[in-house]
C-alpha cells in the first residue's frame, strides 16, 4: 500500500490483489456485465487518483475500495435514472435508494468492525485476520502460530465475544 502511494506505478499489485473482489461486489449489484466491468474500472481509476490522500485507519484497503465501488454504483444509478427514466416502473426506483442505503450501512458496519478488530489483543487480531480475511482453517492457523487447535478456537471465540460486546455497546 505504502509503496503504491509513493510510486503509483506499483498500484498494479493492489489492482491484481483486489480486482476479483471489487468486480464481484459490483457485478452482484448491476445487471450487465459490461456495466460491471466499466464500474470496476472506474473504481480503480478513482482509487488511483485518491491514493495520495489515502490514510490507514485500521480498515483494510479492500474496504476502502468497496466503499468507492458502492459510491460508484450509486452514482451510476443516479445517472441511469436521469438518462432513462422509467415512469411505468416506480416500485424499483423507489426501492433503489433503500437498497443503496442498506448497502452503505453494511459498508459502514464493516468499517467499524475492522476498526474494532484493530483494537483486539495482537494474537486475537491475528487469528481473526487469518480466519476471516485470509480464510485459513483452524488447523492452518494453529500450525502457523505454534498453538493447539483448541487454543486457536478459544482465541477466536474470545475475539468474537470482544467484538460483539463492543459493537453492541456502540464503542467505536
Amino acid at each position: 500500500m505504502e509503496a503504491a502511494q509513493s510510486d503509483p506505478a506499483k498500484f498494479d499489485v493492489l489492482y491484481e490483489l483486489h480486482f476479483e473482489r471489487v468486480y464481484a461486489f459490483v457485478a452482484r449489484r448491476v445487471r450487465e456485465r459490461s456495466t460491471a466491468e466499466d464500474l470496476t474500472s472506474e473504481v480503480f481509476h478513482r482509487a488511483l487518483a485518491s491514493l495520495p490522500s489515502y490514510e490507514w485507519r485500521g480498515v483494510p484497503f479492500v474496504a476502502w475500495l468497496l466503499r468507492i465501488a458502492a459510491n460508484s454504483i450509486v452514482d451510476y444509478a443516479k445517472r441511469a435514472a436521469r438518462e432513462f427514466p422509467a415512469p411505468d416502473d416506480p416500485p424499483d426506483r423507489a426501492a433503489a435508494p433503500d437498497l443503496q442505503a442498506s448497502e452503505m450501512q453494511a459498508t459502514e458496519y464493516r468499517a467499524q468492525l475492522f476498526q474494532l478488530v484493530g483494537r483486539l489483543p495482537e494474537v486475537q487480531k491475528q487469528v481473526v485476520y487469518e480466519r476471516f480475511v485470509e480464510q485459513r482453517s483452524i488447523r492452518e492457523i494453529a500450525q502457523r502460530l505454534g498453538k493447539t487447535e483448541g487454543a486457536v478456537k478459544q482465541l477466536q471465540l474470545r475475539a468474537i465475544q470482544n467484538l460483539r460486546a463492543q459493537m453492541e455497546g456502540g464503542h467505536g
